[in-house]
């Protein structure tokens, strides 16, 4: 059971393969996976019922191999297959510390992971089990962020968290501009109307229709989805 001082009682958590990566966010490195597993182990210890979304892009990003002849459909094929290789590895050091975890992959692998099906996933979810959910949507042309906003109306969490590396959302690149403005609050008609890239616009819509909220936050910094889920103002909320 959650924590009753906790914000919310099941998310739904959406990262880029990068932050499985070392500097340059390729490859997968085990100081990377620590971090990343420690920051899901503070928050399942509040109780909270997790579900996990990786992308695929530190190994491998579909869209721009199949600029370089590869056609769509195999780049994003191989694309999926980078996130079911970053979530067998997650899984694994989540394990090593003592966390229940299954992988559940939408394209089927049964060697690898069970097969994503809605009802089993909430199963796992009710006996305490982190969920991640690898291979997208199983289908091309869809990006990781819209099955993170898929899987998050499924497994009927109570909002889409989305780690990054920066501490919100901002009108400007605040790497390239010291300038830039950081939203706290933001609407879905904002982000889209004003093109701000924090998910693509299907994984936005999806998450409108469904009166889905986004948080964005900086996980590179130890301790923030922690003081996220209990409720602290941090990152950028995207709602209605």
């Amino acid at each position: 059971m959650a924590d009753p001082a906790t914000k919310y009682r099941r998310i739904l958590l959406k990262l880029s393969g990068e932050v499985l990566g070392g500097p340059d966010g390729r490859g997968v490195e085990a100081s990377a996976l620590n971090r990343v597993a420690d920051e899901v182990l503070s928050v399942r210890e509040l109780g909270i019922s997790l579900g996990i979304v990786l992308g695929g892009g530190n190994l491998i990003r579909g869209a721009k191999v199949g600029d370089g002849g590869l056609s769509r459909v195999a780049a994003d094929h191989m694309g999926m297959l980078g996130t079911v290789i970053n979530s067998l590895a997650l899984q694994s050091v989540l394990e090593s510390k003592g966390c229940a975890t299954r992988v559940m992959s939408a394209a089927d692998m049964p060697k690898f992971a069970e097969p994503y099906i809605r009802r089993r996933a909430l199963r796992h979810l009710e006996k305490g089990r982190v969920v991640i959910m690898a291979a997208g949507t199983g289908n091309p042309y869809f990006s990781t962020d819209t099955a993170a906003a898929l899987r998050a109306v499924e497994i009927e969490a109570e909002a889409l968290f989305k780690g990054t590396k920066v501490d919100g959302v901002y009108d400007a690149d605040p790497v390239q501009n010291p300038g830039a403005k950081k939203f706290s609050e933001l609407s879905f008609d904002e982000i889209l109307s004003r093109k701000l890239g924090v998910m693509d616009a299907t994984a936005v819509s999806l998450c409108r229709e469904n009166r889905m909220p986004i948080i964005v936050f900086n996980l590179s910094v130890p301790g923030t989805l922690r003081r996220v889920v209990m409720g602290e103002p941090l990152g950028t909320l995207v709602k209605e």
